[in-house]
């Protein structure tokens, strides 16, 4: 029989989890600011990806300007906290993150995917990556203008699962390289699995989240 776990120890996972989210995007970020804000352009890429950089790099500045502001904003617009007490901050910010990071990062993703190093599956990967950010964006900036706050919040957090692959993508590359497969044949791979499971994950949450919120009002209504 499995025993629940308590509400402090499940209070301190998440804000565990949390820190480590917020740790782990301003890493990336601060990688980025780094990479293409102080050393040369394809200073920290592989050889084999340098010289599609130095070929565009209006396209990658841009990307990785807008991609480093929505790692920056995107962990702060799920901060309850910010809601209640700063919402014109939230707002502001929330404006940022979609109107600088992921519509400016989403299409000079896109424009950039046509170079991907990999091939074929690296640039399709990629350019369904920048599309499904896009279109879910999209739906979040749709979705709050017409006051629709929980689909609004839904929307958001499948949106920040695509940001967050600019995070994983930075670990699986490692990782593939560290138990010895070669770049070439991990890129195509990471391309996809950089996201997709993101998405996955993000739905799951989103679908708890809402079946949670029905229950609340079962239960509202058989007790009220």
């Amino acid at each position: 029989m499995t025993r629940a776990v308590p509400a402090p120890s499940l209070n301190a996972m998440r804000t565990t989890g949390k820190a480590l989210l917020v740790i782990l995007c301003l890493g990336v970020a601060a990688y980025a600011a780094v990479g293409y804000g102080i050393l040369p352009l394809g200073s920290l890429v592989h050889p084999d990806m340098k010289a599609s950089f130095l070929a565009h790099p209006f396209g990658i500045y841009s990307h990785a300007f807008a991609a480093t502001v929505a790692l920056l904003l995107g962990p702060f617009q799920f901060s309850a906290r910010l809601r209640r007490h700063h919402r014109r901050l939230h707002r502001w910010m929330g404006r940022a993150y979609l109107g600088v990071g992921v519509l400016a990062g989403g299409l000079s993703g896109l424009y950039m995917s046509r170079f991907a190093f990999g091939g074929v599956a690296a640039r399709l990967g990629f350019a369904a990556l920048a599309v499904c950010w896009l279109y879910l964006g999209t739906r979040a900036f749709l979705a709050i203008r017409r006051g629709a706050v929980d689909e609004h919040r839904r929307w958001m957090v499948r949106n920040f699962a695509l940001t967050l692959a600019a995070v994983t993508l930075r670990l699986y590359l490692p990782a593939s390289v560290a138990s010895g497969i070669d770049f070439a044949t991990a890129y195509p791979v990471v391309a996809w699995l950089c996201w997709v499971p993101n998405l996955f994950v993000a739905e799951w949450l989103c679908r708890g989240a809402r079946d949670g919120s029905l229950r609340r009002v079962a239960g509202r209504r058989d007790y009220g």
